[in-house]
């Protein structure tokens, strides 16, 4: 399911527009990013939790060449799916 395809189901099963869908959903997606920008942990019971992790500077290898490279330090986003949203998949 893509971008597009989401918004018309949030439609439909919420008896919305497909721009009021698109907006409740692009202002989700916004708040999420913010929060996990300033290092704050969302979390929606039943559903998951969005939080970011470190990961620390390490030497790789390019595959293609088998050079040494440097990759930096980064912040990554992760997602923890919640015990509602396992069991309904695995339903």
């Amino acid at each position: 399911m893509n971008k597009t395809e989401l918004v018309a189901k949030m439609a439909e099963s919420a008896d919305l527009t497909k721009a009021e869908a698109a907006r409740a959903l692009k202002s989700f997606e916004e708040t999420v990013a913010e929060a996990m920008k300033s290092g704050d942990k969302i979390s929606i019971v039943g559903f998951g939790s969005f939080e970011t992790s470190s990961r620390a500077a390490r030497t790789g290898r390019n595959p293609q060449t088998g050079k040494e490279i440097q990759i930096p330090a980064a912040i990554v986003p992760k997602f923890k799916a919640g015990k509602t949203l396992k069991d309904s998949v695995n339903s």
